[in-house]
């Protein structure tokens, strides 16, 4: 169970703008694309998100190396940070989180230090995000790993799979 569904049990299901704000976020814009790629493409009712990373809303990126330069805690942020940004790419998607069926599968690459381990603790970040606003629909198969770089020396970057009902 996670940290919102006390406060639904036995009531309707929280809508994931609900959860978002008792999760006190203001989705942001959704982030532009850095190169030449779009943010997203749905093929039938399967979306596909590019990676995202540690977008503030004034543009910042957040950059350094976990493991060096970056702490567990902070790349757990920037991950958090990053889910944040992926929910805003599905809400200018899709229009309505409502949507979503369920998070399919989420990869997220760390830019770490090659002796750095916790790669799962990291992405944690954005895993936890998506089950706070999802609930069980949260719930995804998951990859986890270090990169030796990630664009402009990022911390993370993390992209998505999402089903959406019909």
């Amino acid at each position: 169970m996670n940290s919102l569904d006390h406060k639904t049990k036995g009531h309707a299901p929280a809508s994931p703008y609900q959860r978002l704000a008792a999760l006190g976020i203001d989705l942001p814009p959704a982030p532009p694309p850095i190169a030449n790629f779009v943010t997203h493409v749905q093929e039938g009712n399967i979306l596909y998100l590019s990676g995202q990373g540690p977008r503030e809303v004034d543009g910042h990126l957040h950059a350094g190396k976990v493991g060096a330069d970056v702490d567990i805690e902070s790349a757990y942020e920037h991950a958090r940070l990053t889910g944040i940004n992926l929910l805003a790419v599905m809400h200018d998607a899709l229009g309505d989180l409502g949507r979503v069926k369920r998070v399919v599968k989420i990869l997220g690459m760390v830019n770490a230090v090659p002796e750095f381990a916790d790669h799962p603790q990291v992405i944690n970040g954005c895993s936890d995000l998506m089950i706070d606003v999802f609930g069980d629909a949260g719930q995804h198969a998951r990859s986890a790993v270090g990169f030796g770089s990630l664009p402009g020396n990022i911390t993370v970057e993390i992209e998505a799979i999402v089903s959406l009902h019909a």
